[in-house]
């Protein structure tokens, strides 16, 4: 079963009212979903988005009671814009990206995410792109694996395992997780709870699916879609994407109407600059109560950050 992280503060801090309208652009099982639904009705809206289809067919299931409050989309987040345009959604009171993987996915998508199964090494969340993880693995340069494991894995053996790849691939093609993962094991050693090809398996997901990328295009949509004192929410699992979302945050409360106002910025006719601007609700992250870390080990590395659109 799948267990929805930060679920509590994630209620707290978007703090859902009834009839008001959602976008939870990472819907995965439903379980967010579900608990700002409850909150919105009898009449609020949520467009529930998806890149994985089977997330969406489960998502589907699982807030079925919601009805037609729900409109389903498979698609990325990073196509936002495009989506909310296309289905005439409107302007949002809330937001939520959970960028972690649902156990649905990690356990019984047999598309190789966990390196704890021997699957096929693919890690696309939308079957209809080109490249999977056998790709990368079998046809990216050495010197290409080495900066996809720098930037995206943060590996400090990078370059070691991307030759020992190279290597092993040229006996024959390497086509699964397992195989992968004796590989690494040659390279790195286990050191506490992080197991050697963690990694590893981080940068190639990421880089299949440009995750970064997507999250990238979607914040530069995040304020044109919120309503006024509308908030985004962000659950990230890794210091690449809570950085991402940090350093976009701070960035653009710096250009807020409320800093430009104690900056005293003026325009031409001496007025104060009117705009859009994003206040940071979280100075720093949030992370898991100790009773939900007893119940959910995929908690611990989750932090929770939360602007408002002012």
């Amino acid at each position: 079963m799948h267990i929805p992280v930060l679920l509590k503060e994630v209620i707290q801090y978007l703090n859902p009212k009834p009839n008001q309208n959602f976008i939870d652009a990472t819907v995965g099982d439903g379980g967010h979903a579900a608990a700002i639904l409850e909150k919105t009705s009898p009449k609020g809206k949520l467009l529930a988005i998806d890149r994985d289809l089977n997330s969406i067919i489960r998502a589907k299931n699982n807030l079925a009671e919601f009805e037609n409050r729900v409109l389903f989309i498979n698609d990325s987040f990073g196509n936002l814009e495009k989506i909310v345009r296309a289905n005439n959604f409107g302007l949002s009171d809330g937001i939520l990206f959970d960028f972690g993987m649902s156990t649905s996915q990690l356990e019984n998508s047999g598309k190789g995410f966990t390196f704890t199964k021997d699957e096929i090494l693919d890690m696309r969340y939308d079957v209809k792109m080109s490249i999977t993880a056998e790709d990368i693995v079998n046809e990216y340069s050495d010197e290409k694996l080495e900066e996809i494991f720098k930037k995206w894995g943060e590996e400090p053996k990078a370059r070691l395992v991307a030759r020992e790849i190279v290597k092993s691939r040229k006996d024959k093609r390497i086509k699964t997780t397992k195989e992968l993962v004796k590989i690494v094991e040659r390279v790195i050693r286990r050191h506490g709870k992080l197991h050697s090809a963690t990694l590893i398996f981080q940068a190639l997901r990421i880089e299949v699916n440009q995750e970064l990328v997507e999250i990238e295009k979607a914040l530069k949509i995040i304020p044109k879609i919120l309503n006024k004192n509308g908030k985004a929410a962000f659950i990230s699992f890794h210091s690449l994407e809570d950085r991402l979302i940090k350093n976009w945050a701070r960035d653009l409360n710096k250009k807020s109407p409320q800093s430009l106002a104690d900056k005293q910025v003026s325009s031409a006719k001496g007025k104060i600059r009117q705009g859009w601007g994003i206040k940071i609700i979280t100075k720093k992250p949030v992370t898991a109560s100790d009773e939900e870390l007893k119940i959910n080990r995929r908690s611990r590395s989750a932090k929770l950050r939360v602007v408002k659109k002012i």
